[in-house]
């Protein structure tokens, strides 16, 4: 005879779920396994960081193929060759490694190729010397594909390595890692080889590190061999202490042919995956206005405030403080509300923070008009009251940004079918992907039909209320594999 479970122990049986259980229903990882999987970001970020962003995709631009304009077309074109391949084949690489049931030596063969990749740029040399701007651009594509690649396996962890109750939680820390290693990393780069010799100030070396020479850029080309043994050593406590999906079994060969049917069974039961279509749909827009305020955010402030190289790894390195606390902060946040509610507030808190953003210039704040140049305070950087204004308004902006990766993550994670996990996140990596081309034809065509800096970085609000509204549409429930009844 059945008996009903009395009020405390199912109470009891709650906890243990929620404490010790994945969304796969089986035990979670231990804090030194997420911990480990959350040091993956501390290990990549700095990569994109120094070379993608901050340093050496600027000095690619200037200095080896020395047009700006030029550069920045090539980078482009690179971007373009690296999202085409990820968007064909992440999906299918998910799917394969779904049915192999191993992600971790995916992630190792990717890092195997990534650090040699990356410290490979360090032989790009001014005015194309060196390994030439074609093998260059061939490395950065190369080292696109692979990283993204990487985080398709990586992300597809997150199901049964994190606690249901924590899954926002860890997600935020491991973007918030991510944000600390970066700090670390520019703080570095500042005083060791960008500050000495450049301003006397009594804490910076009188020469740089290593008695590298700034005449050559080796001060700038120097990153490429710090993140790829960053890279290198901080990707091992992943790849030691974090646990590993069990091997089905299937040799590669089924593995591969399992894999390419199954990708094509979930799109033939796309109606069933309606929910996830619908956020993939709405993730898609609102992550191309999150990317291109990153990619764009430079240049739009260095050409606002005539920010040179120094100006914007100091911009860059406080903000990653505040990001850094944003992945802390958003994840909590994740774990209480709910992720769709907590990309509600990120999206509209990083909407109104680039309104607030683009009214404030050299010679205005919010429409009220000031001196341009006076100082408010005797510094060398930062100085004006603009300045301070946007620096500010950047750290509040920079905690909202991280919230929305972290939690888009998690999302994901808590719409999938955790078998499918990794196929799903190939779809994820798809979706980043797919539409990359919209952030910079939008800044492109409104900073041309309105001649406007302004207008063109300002049309990233687009892709972001059309994320918003697409997001009203889903619901924050787990699918079901097709053709499976749902749980109880």
């Amino acid at each position: 005879m059945s008996t009903s479970p009395s009020p405390a122990s199912s109470a009891s049986a709650r906890t243990v779920s929620d404490d010790s259980l994945s969304l796969l229903g089986k035990p979670a990882a231990t804090p030194l396994g997420y911990q480990s999987w959350a040091l993956y970001e501390w290990a990549r970020n700095p990569y994109v960081i120094l070379i993608t962003i901050y340093v050496f995709a600027p000095y690619f631009s200037s200095k080896v193929v020395g047009d700006p304009v030029e550069g920045q077309a090539l980078l482009g074109f690179a971007n373009t060759v690296s999202g085409f391949i990820i968007a064909c084949a992440a999906p299918f690489l998910g799917a394969i490694a779904d049915k192999s049931g191993r992600r971790k030596p995916w992630i190792a063969a990717y890092v195997a190729i990534m650090v040699p990749a990356i410290f490979a740029l360090w032989w790009a040399e001014p005015n194309g010397g060196g390994i030439g701007i074609n093998t260059t651009l061939i490395l950065i594509i190369i080292i696109a594909i692979a990283l993204e690649f990487s985080s398709v396996f990586h992300n597809a962890m997150l199901p049964s390595v994190a606690p249901r109750s924590k899954i926002g939680l860890i997600s935020g820390l491991a973007i918030a890692y991510g944000n600390v290693a970066s700090v670390g990393m520019m703080a570095f780069v500042l005083i060791a080889f960008a500050l000495p010799g450049v301003v006397d100030w009594s804490w910076i070396p009188e020469g740089t590190l290593w008695g590298l020479d700034q005449s050559t850029s080796e001060d700038d080309r120097v990153v490429a061999p710090l993140a790829a043994v960053w890279l290198l050593v901080f990707c091992v406590p992943l790849l030691l202490f974090t646990p590993d999906g069990q091997t089905e079994g299937v040799p590669i060969r089924q593995a591969v042919r399992q894999g390419l049917a199954d990708v094509l069974v979930t799109v033939k039961a796309l109606k069933h995956y309606a929910n996830v279509a619908k956020y993939l749909a709405a993730r898609m827009l609102f992550n191309d206005g999150l990317v291109g305020i990153l990619i764009f955010g430079g240049v739009y402030v260095a050409g606002v405030f005539d920010w040179g190289t120094i100006e914007l790894l100091i911009f860059g390195l406080v903000t990653s403080v505040f990001a850094a606390l944003g992945g802390f902060i958003g994840g909590k946040v994740d774990d209480a509300l709910g992720s769709k509610r907590t990309l509600f507030v990120a999206i509209g808190g990083t909407s109104f923070l680039l309104a607030v953003m683009l009214t404030v210039g050299p010679d205005s704040i919010i429409g009220i008009p000031v001196t341009p140049g006076e100082k408010v305070w005797d510094v060398p950087y930062f100085s004006t009251l603009p300045e301070l204004i946007y620096l500010a308004n950047n750290q509040v902006f920079g905690i909202f940004v991280t919230i929305g990766f972290a939690s888009a993550r998690s999302m994901m994670a808590r719409l999938v079918p955790p078998t499918l996990a990794t196929q799903f996140f190939g779809l994820y990596a798809l979706s980043g992907t797919a539409t990359a081309f919209l952030a910079p034809a939008l800044v492109s065509l409104f900073t041309t039909a309105f001649d406007s800096q302004r207008a063109g970085f300002g049309s990233l609000m687009i892709l972001l209320v059309a994320g918003f509204v697409g997001l009203m549409f889903v619901r924050e429930e787990q699918a079901t594999v097709a053709g499976q009844p749902p749980t109880t």
